[in-house]
């Protein structure tokens, strides 16, 4: 599977110096390095070098300093990573081409040009904006069966843990959770219900929500007793 390449490029791109998280914007990973504003790395993964790798590519350039595709490097080396004219369109297009071997090493076939390409700065500010709200890295890349942990999946679970134990006010919430008013007004998951105004509390598919993914307890003695 994809997700097997995306932990070798991941730890090649963190020894360059990059934070690296998967699955950011429909990109397999997405790596910053610096502030304000950082360098921005898209990596795409396929089991193979092939044209749809690169349409992907095409299709995250526009948000990217540095587009990087990686694939499984073939067996016998007969695969497109060898073919000249494949690692040419890649230099033609910028982009980057990285083979991962069996061992899980990680080769340098093609480097993206070093001159910055054309930008789309409102999809470069949502990667940049996903990337840095999210917590950790709880997704590996490639991934496409799962539903994908995004930042608001991860504070729509905080809203919920802090429901488990009984109906809340939003103001008693924002403290730990700052989006907590419109998660719990939106309610894009089905996981919250309205009590009375200002105070929800857990649905059964919220419930089943945490038993899937865990959350550690919140402690939200600072914030008041829960409404009677």
């Amino acid at each position: 599977m994809e997700t097997a390449l995306y932990l070798p490029v991941k730890r090649f791109l963190e020894k360059l110096g990059f934070t690296v998280k998967g699955e950011v914007g429909g990109c397999d990973l997405v790596a910053l390095n610096g502030d304000d504003p950082p360098i921005v790395v898209i990596g795409e993964l396929k089991l193979s070098f092939n044209l749809e790798l690169i349409l992907q590519a095409v299709d995250r350039a526009g948000a990217a300093d540095e587009v990087w595709l990686a694939a499984k490097l073939s067996a016998r080396g007969k695969g497109r990573e060898s073919d000249a004219r494949y690692r040419n369109l890649c230099r033609r297009l910028g982009f980057g081409m990285l083979a991962v071997t069996n061992t899980g090493d990680v080769e340098v076939l093609v480097k993206p040009p070093t001159s910055a390409p054309r930008r789309d700065p409102k999809k470069r500010s949502r990667l940049i904006a996903e990337h840095q709200k999210r917590k950790g890295d709880p997704v590996m890349g490639g991934s496409t069966r799962a539903p994908i942990m995004t930042a608001y999946r991860q504070q729509a679970l905080a809203c919920a843990s802090a429901l488990s134990g009984g109906p809340r006010r939003v103001r008693d919430l924002r403290a730990a959770i700052p989006d907590a008013g419109k998660i719990l007004l939106h309610n894009v998951y089905g996981w919250f219900d309205r009590a009375e105004r200002g105070i929800y509390v857990l649905t059964d598919a919220g419930h089943a929500a945490l038993k899937r993914w865990p959350q550690q307890p919140m402690d939200l003695a600072a914030a008041g007793s829960p409404p009677p």
